[in-house]
């Protein structure tokens, strides 16, 4: 019989409150901070993020969080919405990988909106996001990856980790954490169907997750309770969205020993990163053996089911299918040198010599790949030239995952190429500055005294 994971993870979550940071954890905390910004900051001013704004604007409310797509103050759950939803558009946003949730668009936007509502400093928020980290990750680890096949883990369980964040900050004592966690719970959703194919769908999964976890929170803080079994019962949340009903033994285990947040992976393409293997494999492959894309005769990527089944795409047409296209990623690459944000404009999606390129690529399923998911991300590329070489490699892990993170410049120059272009160098400077060192949050960005009230 599974034990009940509910009342450990308050108490853990609750513990953040006060509990001494342990060694360089801050830090991580500080770097996932600024990863946020640079995912977020180019969707504030694209679909679905503008649109979204628009049309929501009569709900803006009263109250002090920022709305980082308007650049205006109202409601947490407002701006949580409108901030999760701009987080995950380009696909810059943070991973767990060993549970495969994108914790920072639900969690971040849910516990910045709520610290500035409630004029909290960078430490609270800080604590909130690491609290929000582990129970999310944590759940996670408990449902996959059977949960992964039809579910988006960042839209449910991104869910419960954004609630309980904001009960934290909320000041949620243990119980009351643990009935923001079971509400929470109750309100997720979010389905893969939803971005396998066309539409604007993806993004509003964290969005729905931050206004949710938020309103599960403040419906906890306010004495409402939610059911004590829900994540491990036989008609619960575990049971109803994986094979069984949770593996929380391994869930639980190193709780209050090793931290969700510190083993995080920053994003170092921007699509899906379920290609990354690939794209880093080729990398490895032309530094091995040099050599230009009308060489190339073939490439076959031998990869984990969700390379195989998501990513597969031989052909594209809009930016949401090349984001998740191992062809298209792969011509980009090797023609354009990266996969950044240009990689998704009109002019490269409309490229005849990456489309020409594009059937020179396919994807198959590697049956001890697969099993090794999700802790494990790798492919194995065969790669045939037209002088007759074939070079085979296996690429075991990714540039960002935590063997090979990025280094604090790296994610410094990451965060000035996606901000830049949207706020400026100086506002860019300024808040890196501010996410790195400083004990004030941010606010709206540009203003001369840039923290919450």
């Amino acid at each position: 019989m599974n034990p009940n994971p509910l009342p450990v993870l308050a108490a853990h979550a609750a513990g953040w409150r006060d509990r001494p940071w342990p060694a360089g954890l801050e830090h991580h905390a500080r770097r996932a901070l600024l990863d946020w910004f640079a995912a977020t900051l180019p969707g504030t001013v694209r679909p679905p993020a503008t649109l979204m704004a628009a049309a929501l604007a009569d709900e803006r409310g009263e109250g002090r969080a920022v709305c980082y797509v308007d650049g205006r103050r109202g409601s947490a759950r407002h701006a949580a919405l409108l901030n999760a939803v701009a987080s995950h558009a380009v696909e810059f946003d943070d991973i767990h990988r060993d549970s495969g949730l994108h914790p920072g668009s639900p969690t971040v936007s849910a516990a910045l909106a709520v610290a500035q509502a409630q004029g909290a400093g960078m430490d609270a928020l800080l604590r909130a996001m690491a609290a929000g980290y582990e129970v999310g990750g944590r759940i996670a680890l408990a449902i996959q990856p059977s949960h992964y096949r039809y579910w988006h883990t960042t839209a449910t369980v991104g869910t419960i980790a954004a609630a309980t964040a904001a009960a934290l900050l909320l000041g949620c004592d243990t119980t009351r954490l643990a009935h923001a966690i079971s509400l929470s719970a109750t309100m997720a959703g979010g389905l893969q169907q939803a971005f396998r194919g066309e539409g604007m769908s993806k993004p509003l999964h964290p969005g729905h997750a931050a206004m949710a976890g938020i309103l599960a929170a403040r419906s906890a803080a306010a004495g409402v309770t939610g059911a004590p079994d829900v994540l491990h019962g036989r008609a619960g949340f575990a049971a109803a969205t994986s094979e069984d009903a949770g593996k929380w033994e391994r869930a639980l285990d190193g709780l209050d020993e090793h931290f969700v947040i510190g083993a995080i992976t920053f994003k170092n393409h921007g699509c899906c990163g379920h290609i990354f293997p690939a794209l880093d494999g080729m990398i490895a492959l032309r530094e091995r053996r040099p050599f230009r894309p009308e060489e190339v005769v073939s490439l076959h990527i031998a990869g984990y089911r969700a390379t195989a089944e998501m990513c597969d795409r031989p052909a594209v047409s809009t930016e949401q299918e090349a984001r998740f296209s191992a062809q298209f990623c792969v011509a980009t690459l090797l023609h354009h040198g990266a996969v950044r944000l240009d990689a998704f404009s009109a002019e490269r999606l409309s490229d005849p010599a990456l489309h020409a390129f594009m059937p020179k690529v396919s994807v198959s399923l590697a049956p001890d790949l697969a099993d090794a998911y999700p802790r494990r991300r790798a492919a194995r590329l065969r790669l045939v030239l037209a002088d007759g070489t074939i070079i085979e490699h296996e690429q075991p892990i990714r540039k960002g995952d935590p063997e090979d993170p990025l280094t604090d410049a790296e994610l410094d120059a990451k965060f000035h190429e996606l901000a830049e272009p949207v706020i400026g160098h100086s506002a860019a400077t300024a808040l890196r500055r501010m996410v790195r060192d400083g004990e004030a949050l941010p606010g709206i960005l540009g203003e001369e005294a840039s923290a919450a009230p």
